[in-house]
Formats: structure tokens, sequence, C-alpha cells
């Protein structure tokens, strides 16, 4: 079997332990791409998905493994849990100030149910 990663001479080889770590490090780059990050650098690509790639086999992003990966997602839901409670702790003043400032952009009034012309 042809390793696919050494028909990529331009790449360093054995910097991933396994094809699938590099598919998904890869796609939660293109992921981050579609979403509006910028670029780590310049790139031939203009595809997000061969970008991403391009980008991870380049190693301009950097994946964690490991205890390091558990630490870093215990934080980020720390800070999800954070946001959730300063919402939940919001005034009723707050939430009218904010739901105000929504109505700008969401008309949410009742529309007349118009009954058909009968003929």
């Amino acid at each position: 079997m042809i390793d696919m990663l050494s028909l990529l001479p331009q790449y360093t080889a054995n910097e991933f332990d396994s094809r699938h770590r590099l598919v998904i490090v890869a796609s939660q780059r293109a992921k981050h791409l579609t979403q509006g990050a910028k670029q780590a650098g310049s790139s031939r690509f203009t595809k997000e998905t061969t970008i991403a790639l391009d980008e991870v086999l380049r190693g301009y992003s950097r994946y964690l493994t490991g205890k390091e990966a558990r630490d870093a997602m215990k934080e980020a839901k720390r800070g999800k849990e954070g946001e959730t409670e300063r919402i939940a702790m919001m005034t009723g003043e707050d939430a009218r100030e904010i739901k105000k400032e929504l109505s700008v952009y969401v008309d949410d009034t009742a529309q007349p149910v118009v009954a058909p012309a009968e003929e």
C-alpha cells in the first residue's frame, strides 16, 4: 500500500501519527476557514478544504493531543458555562434592552390572517 503523504514531497514526512488524525485536524481547520477565520499563510489553493489540508501539512495549524487536549476542552467548556451564567443573570431590563436592539433586525409582530376571497 502506498502512503499518500509520501507522494507530497513538499510536506514534512512523519509529522502525523496517523492519517486519521490528519483528516480530523484538517477538517476542523476547514470548518474554521468556512466560518471566516483568516488563512495562516498564503496558499495557491482556493477551496477551504484544500487550504486547510495545505496549512495542516505545512505545520501552520497547531493541534493538541492527550492531556493537553483534554485540559483545553475543559477550559473551553468553563468559558461557555460562564457565558450561560451571565445570560441567566440578566435582569428583565437587560432582556428588554436586547429585545429592543434585536427588533431592528427581526420583525416578530403577528401578521393578520387574510381569508382567501370567495369566488
